[in-house]
């Protein structure tokens, strides 16, 4: 088998078990059968065609037109002209496939359904990193670059499995890896002859036979692998993943306790208020009166950095038979149960409980977990909501106006931690909000202000066509282009009430669905939603609805006197007390549940924290992990340019001095000449060396006397018993190095820029290092006999 065919095998082989680490991502894993076939011959054709041979770019491009009709035959053959050559028709239709599969991935958590699209994604994407693998690796003869698209396959899998047996692909994947690299360190050993790590010498420093070039390789992998284990342990882990459309990542534990960390759950809102046909999500059957006011809340996004709102990392426990009461509601607010049996389709895996708002009790099975702050129900161990059907019992909280604006301050704590903006929010936010409830005499008038501006006098319109938007000015973008949807207008409320001292969050979820009967609901993919919910003392965390011709207005919202658009109540302004209140909160859930948000302010229960930017470690770990990424690349160049200096330089004036300048001009010149494709022949003297170099490197006169002068005064210090010294070699190295670049063309010159081939010598010299420090740490001592003393025998 020759060096290529071995070389084209091992990159195919590396390819697939990098792709291993896809195979928790969706089920079944019949797709992988399908890739390798394909890979298959993608390589065969890459064989073939460096076989006849084929200039290099178009072996790339024979390999790509091949995976191309392959992908077309799969995916595409009744679009396609004679079943395989891809038409308008069949890019067309790659194009909804991999729109599809961009649905897919966005709608469902892991193990995701094997669609026609996410198939598509998977194989295309193995054949793509399997040509260039195959193109740096084989067709261009450079395996250690190949690494690249390898590692890019599996951090895209490792991250999007979050944690499905990262360690074993790792491993799977580096081993591919380093078998690629040493496939090709025997390919170049067989052609250079030379033995990479040197020749171990014997105990009288006479050479003892040749080191297995396969060690040397086994040395280098090593380091490689050592330092791929370390490197990420400093640096970020990537949580959640794409196929998690609500996000989650769950702790470990025994079920008891742990904590939940989820990814931005909005990620496919807005594509599912676009969908062409609307599919049912959940079927729902209750015994409450108004459907008009049954909303399924998800999760709520309590975290605002400036750029989007997410959760925060809560604690999660095992799912109470029955839930606390709802934190800062108090007994004097009216309420009833209502008892809803809900239903998800068997395609719907989402990671969160769609529930009423505020459960009291869930009744479902499964391996679920209870987060109290935001009265949540989360999947635990990939448990989804795919094809379950399960019992929530929930309070209709029915507070009045007057209770709502009559509502005392919050807990310190509370009001800290959900009043916080930070402090790259655009001030058009906060001056806005001011504008708009100017006048107000309390934090319920201000919020009523807000959502009617939103929703009625501010002159915004419902578009689901506008871009979400994460940038930090994107809220300020929207206030001033007055277009978008639900999460622009849920954003933009929540953060101007923080901005008025409103504690507030936002809530994901289902708005009412579509009744089928008097007491059945469907609900679809066009009715996801978001809604801000501000809390008030007393009453707890309350549903406003900014988003017009959206949802339902809470009838606490809602006037009752003619000619106006806020309740006609008594409303004393919070802000403007100055004096503590008359008597505590008489919220029900204070004192056994969560303490520290009920108690005041002190430095040890409310601690002043700065979250506002990222802690300065992780931004350290980034620095130094981006220099890494740009440094390791560009080591070969660096080590050259400053070898070159050095050997260039200047010297002293001593005989020795002149004769070690001579020498190491020489070796630069040599190495010079091997970057550029002239490798060094060990076995010449300097005058054919030099003859040779003149002779392949094509050079004019100039410098091939130039060429001739360095030798010449190279042979004067080997073999002359008194060297004469000869100025001016550096410049004559620098004149043929400029005429090596010249002749070159712009492949060969990048090549000995970017990744010099006489950079090899560094290994050798760590790999005589190593035999060195090896053969001292198992020599044998000398044992040391102690002298004997006068009247002792010896």
């Amino acid at each position: 088998m020759s060096g290529r065919t071995r070389m084209a095998l091992c990159a195919a082989a590396a390819t697939l078990m990098a792709s291993c680490a896809l195979l928790p991502l969706v089920s079944p894993v019949t797709w992988l059968i399908q890739a390798v076939f394909l890979l298959a011959i993608q390589t065969g054709v890459g064989m073939a065609a460096r076989r006849v041979p084929l200039a290099r770019p178009l072996t790339v491009a024979v390999q790509a037109l091949v995976a191309l009709m392959l992908l077309t035959l799969v995916f595409a053959d009744e679009q396609a002209i004679i079943g395989v050559i891809p038409g308008p028709e069949a890019f067309r239709h790659f194009g909804d496939l991999l729109q599809a599969g961009t649905d897919d991935v966005s709608r469902y958590s892991i193990p995701a359904p094997l669609s026609d699209g996410i198939r598509l994604m998977l194989i295309g994407g193995v054949l793509v990193i399997g040509l260039a693998v195959d193109t740096l690796a084989v067709t261009f003869r450079s395996a250690a670059p190949a690494g690249l698209p390898l590692l890019a396959l599996y951090s895209v899998a490792a991250g999007l499995a979050d944690g499905a047996g990262d360690w074993l692909w790792f491993l799977v994947a580096a081993a591919g890896y380093l078998m690629l690299l040493l496939a090709e360190g025997r390919d170049r050993l067989s052609q250079w002859g030379r033995v990479f790590g040197g020749a171990p010498r014997g105990a009288g420093g006479e050479p003892a036979g040749a080191v297995a070039p396969v060690r040397t390789g086994r040395r280098i992998g090593a380091v490689a692998l050592g330092l791929a284990l370390v490197v990420p342990a400093g640096l970020p882990a990537m949580n959640g993943g794409l196929l998690d459309a609500a996000g989650a990542g769950v702790g470990s534990g025994s079920g008891s306790g742990g904590t939940i960390s989820a990814v931005n759950p909005l990620v496919s809102l807005r594509d599912s208020l676009n969908v062409e046909e609307d599919r049912e999500v959940l079927t729902l059957r209750t015994d409450t009166a108004d459907l008009s006011d049954l909303y399924l809340r998800i999760v709520s996004l309590d975290d605002f950095d400036g750029t989007t709102w997410q959760p925060a990392k809560r604690n999660i426990q095992a799912v109470p038979d029955e839930f606390p009461t709802p934190f800062g509601l108090g007994p004097d607010v009216r309420r009833t149960q209502i008892e809803t049996t809900i239903s998800a389709a068997d395609w719907y895996a989402q990671n969160w409980l769609p529930m009423p708002y505020p459960p009291s009790g869930v009744d479902i099975t499964g391996n679920w977990r209870y987060e109290p702050l935001g009265m949540t129900v989360v999947g635990d161990r990939r448990q989804t909501t795919r094809g379950a059907t399960y019992t929530v019992r929930s309070l209709d909280v029915q507070p009045t106006a007057e209770q709502l604006a009559n509502a005392p301050e919050p807990p310190t704590a509370l009001k800290r931690e959900f009043t916080k903006l930070p402090d790259s929010l655009p001030a058009v936010v906060a001056r806005t909000a001011r504008e708009v409830t100017e006048g107000s005499t309390s934090h319920y008038e201000q919020a009523v202000k807000l959502q009617e501006y939103f929703a009625i006098t501010g002159g915004f319109q419902y578009d689901t066509n506008v871009k979400v938007g994460s940038g930090r000015q994107a809220i300020a973008r929207f206030l001033k282009d007055k277009q978008g949807f639900c999460v622009h207008f849920s954003f933009a409320m929540a953060a101007m009430a923080r901005s008025l001292g409103i504690p507030a969050r936002v809530a994901v979820g289902f708005a009412p669905g579509t009744p089928q009967s008097a007491s059945s609901v469907s609900v679809g993919l066009r009715d996801a939603h978001a809604w801000p919910e501000l809390y008030f003392e007393g009453v707890g965390w309350t549903r406003f609805e900014p988003t017009p011709t959206r949802g339902s207005v809470p009838a606490y919202t809602q006037s009752d006197t003619p000619g106006s658009t806020l309740p006609d109540v008594a409303r004393p302004t919070q802000s403007a007390s100055t004096g503590p209140s008359a008597s505590p909160s008489a919220s029900e859930s204070c004192a056994g549940r969560n303490p520290q948000l009920c108690a005041s302010e002190s430095p040890a229960a409310a601690p002043v924290t700065d979250d506002d930017g990222p802690k300065w470690y992780l931004v350290l770990a980034w620095a130094l992990g981006g220099a890494a990424a740009l440094l390791v690349p560009l080591a070969p160049m660096l080590w050259r340019q400053r070898t070159r200096a050095r050997r260039l330089g200047a010297h002293g004036r001593t005989q020795v001095d002149v004769s070690l300048h001579a020498l190491a001009v020489w070796q630069e010149l040599t190495d010079t000449a091997w970057d550029f494709g002239i490798p060094p022949d060990d076995s010449q003297t300097p005058r054919k060396t030099a003859a040779r170099i003149v002779r392949l490197g094509h050079l004019d006169p100039a410098a091939a006397a130039s060429v001739h002068r360095v030798a010449d005064a190279v042979e004067q210090v080997l073999y002359a018993p008194s060297p004469r010294p000869v100025a001016g070699l550096a410049e004559d190295v620098r004149g043929v190095v400029s005429e090596l670049g010249s002749r070159a063309d712009r492949t060969t010159r990048l090549r000995a820029v970017l990744a010099p081939r006489s950079s090899v010598r560094v290994v050798w010299a760590v790999s005589d290092w190593w035999i060195t420090v090896k053969r001292r740490a198992v020599a044998p001592r000398p044992t040391l006999r102690r002298p004997s003393t006068p009247g002792q025998r010896g």
